[in-house]
């Protein structure tokens, strides 16, 4: 949709900042209030704020030419009538919007998308009052609109994808950093994770677990927050955030109340618009910063603190109303936390978040506090955070064993032979380290590692079989040996991820057919691959003779073993034996570009897709079609599938969840 004129219903002081937010993008602007005197201060005041931009150097345009982009009115029929999208600002009244999206939804023309800046409202609510239900959705702008990058964008029931495209769309070109709420619940991902916090800021004063203070300082000081919960309270407007907490409650919200809230509302004392609240003000309106003292927060137990937050953040994440990223982009860009309240649960522990709402539902005895499922999986699983290289969110990670390390830098595992001095030679010790390795990121879930690389330290990746193994082996000891290794290489042909074999130096005998068991192959320029088992009176036997013939066909294949011959990396290039070749000082990079560009990938469609593959040269034609049919099938009940869909509507590149 190509949205050209922009009409936006309330010039308050949220109206006209999204107004002087539209102008500055470039788009001609209606702005409308019921009357002259309120439109007058909302120039005046955009006036002021595109001069205040000029002055400072963040605003080159004549800040004149800007403001001409916005006609002021009282009519709604012509600020309406030419719009192709509509953004009400009015104030947070159901009634009031109801009159208002009726009759704009008369005026405006059929194409025009309306959308709401409510903070807490329900979209599918304020849908109902249009005949356009599919073309409305919520657009929260946070205060003040010319400064703050946030915008949370809310579907409702019935908004279509397309609507969600051309919101984002305009979002982006007004210079913002949209957050997407897929499902309408009260309070949506902003209020939602801020009430939980600033009630269990209560729940711990009130319980005499800190004071006022102490938890304003720990939040500044402990946690990095730009203000303390309290502080936070008294800018935004203590009376504000009551009233969303009662109208998300009356909509089916439940929590613990915060008696310390309401007594500031009964008393009038309502932060810094009235001059005092949890701290005192110079004057009403004049924001002068609490003095918090940096020692008062020792000792306050933050986890408990942000516990309720992140089970929040939780059902978010599980009831699919939010993705992880985009939660903690809304604490981050929303409230100014220099962590996403994922984050902070990550490094505090995600079994401590449990353990302490274990503890506030037992004592407290609200089912609000019970953790989330999501929660007690990831404890179950030892997903509990960055100690361990994975929680919410996977983090670097080093193992080591004897002979090999194990790298997880997500979303890249590397597994990496390393015994350097042996060229990496095969021995019954390395390859234990390597089923133990293969065996770890087994376990690893696809949001820690979706492709492996397989790799050798030193000049070669790996040399084959260490000869002295072989010295005086029995028959049976060789079967058992070539039987040990088949089935470890069939564990990595069969990982549910695609594995690339970056390959330098040698690759002969068993290190080839490592190499073979791999999806991806990429090797240095100057690499020796081949099989000279037959040179030492052998034959492979760790998968050779039947891989090797799947890639370069029965001939070539024939050749390479008979003879015991090598080949160059490039020359393996040629006859398909690896996917491509390159200058041995690029084959890290490439191989790091060909991970990352598979990772971007969807998991569940590169597992079926690699396993159908595997697959095809086993069973018949007939058989292979039908196996692809289901699993073209099985594939559209995924998330990823939903969201590819999402975001080739929405032109943006998709973020696939391996769900």
């Amino acid at each position: 949709m190509d949205v050209k004129t922009i009409a936006v219903m309330g010039a308050g002081t949220m109206g006209h900042g999204i107004a002087e937010v539209a102008a500055l993008a470039g788009f001609n602007v209606f702005l409308r209030d019921i009357n002259d005197q309120i439109l007058s201060r909302a120039m005046d005041n955009i006036k002021w704020s595109l001069q205040k931009l000029h002055e400072k150097g963040q605003l080159r345009e004549d800040p004149a030419q800007v403001l001409s982009r916005i006609r002021a009115t009282v009519d709604l029929a012509e600020a309406v009538k030419e719009a192709d999208f509509v953004i009400e600002a009015a104030f947070e009244d159901i009634d009031v919007k109801r009159q208002i999206f009726t009759e704009v939804d008369k005026h405006a023309p059929p194409h025009a998308i309306l959308s709401t800046n409510t903070s807490s409202l329900p979209i599918s609510e304020i849908a109902a009052f249009t005949s356009r239900p599919h073309a409305v959705i919520g657009m929260h702008f946070f205060n003040p609109p010319p400064l703050m990058k946030l915008v949370e964008i809310i579907m409702g029931n019935a908004t279509s994808r397309e609507t969600l495209g051309a919101a984002l769309d305009l979002a982006r070109r007004m210079g913002k950093e949209p957050v997407v709420v897929n499902k309408d619940v009260p309070g949506f991902i902003a209020n939602r994770v801020f009430l939980r916090l600033s009630d269990s800021a209560c729940l711990m004063v009130e319980r005499g677990e800190a004071s006022i203070e102490a938890i304003d300082s720990a939040a500044r000081y402990s946690l990095g927050f730009p203000m303390g919960v309290f502080e936070l309270l008294d800018f935004v407007g203590i009376d504000v955030m009551d009233f969303i907490a009662r109208a998300m409650a009356a909509r089916g919200v439940s929590r613990v109340p915060c008696k310390l809230i309401e007594d500031k509302v009964k008393a009038k004392e309502l932060g810094l618009k009235s001059g005092r609240g949890f701290y005192s003000y110079p004057a009403p309106g004049k924001y002068a910063r609490a003095d918090i003292q940096r020692d008062a927060g020792r000792g306050v137990n933050v986890v408990r603190l942000l516990a309720p937050a992140v089970n929040e953040a939780a059902w978010l994440i599980r009831e699919g109303v939010a993705s992880k990223e985009d939660i903690d982009k809304t604490m981050k860009l929303g409230f100014n936390m220099p962590k996403g309240m994922l984050e902070y649960a990550d490094e505090l522990g995600i079994d401590a978040i449990v353990r302490e709402l274990d503890s506030l539902s037992a004592s407290v005895g609200h089912p609000s506090l019970r953790p989330d499922p999501l929660l007690q999986l990831m404890v179950r699983e030892g997903r509990i955070g960055k100690a361990v290289g994975i929680g919410f969110y996977a983090y670097p990670l080093e193992k080591r064993f004897s002979t090999v390390v194990l790298r997880v830098e997500p979303p890249i595992a590397w597994i990496e032979l390393n015994r350097p001095e042996k060229r990496n030679a095969l021995s019954p010790q390395v390859m234990e380290d390597l089923e133990n390795a293969v065996s770890q990121v087994e376990r690893m879930p696809s949001d820690s590692v979706r492709v492996v690389v397989i790799k050798g330290n030193g000049k070669s990746f790996c040399a084959g079989a260490d000869i002295s193994v072989f010295h005086g082996l029995k028959s049976s000891d060789a079967l058992a040996f070539s039987d040990r290794l088949q089935r470890l290489y069939d564990r990595i042909e069969n990982l549910p991820k695609p594995v690339i074999a970056a390959i330098h130096g040698h690759a002969l005998g068993g290190g080839l057919e490592l190499a073979l068991a791999c999806d991806i192959r990429i090797a240095a320029d100057d690499a020796l691959l081949g099989l000279p088992e037959i040179t030492l009176g052998i034959i492979p036997g760790a998968g050779g003779t039947q891989r090797l013939a799947r890639l370069v066909g029965i001939g070539k294949a024939k050749e390479l073993i008979l003879t015991g011959d090598a080949v160059t990396g490039r020359e393996a290039a040629e006859i398909g034996l690896v996917n491509k070749s390159v200058p041995q000082d690029k084959l890290w990079s490439e191989a790091e570009a060909m991970a990352r560009k598979l990772a971007e990938r969807p998991p569940i469609g590169l597992l079926l897709a690699k396993r159908l593959v595997n697959e095809s040269l086993d069973v018949s034609l007939r058989n292979g079609l039908t196996a692809e049919a289901e699993g073209f099938a099985a594939v559209f009940s995924t998330r990823d599938s939903q969201e590819g869909v999402s975001a080739f509507l929405e032109k943006r590149k998709p973020n696939f969840s391996g769900e």
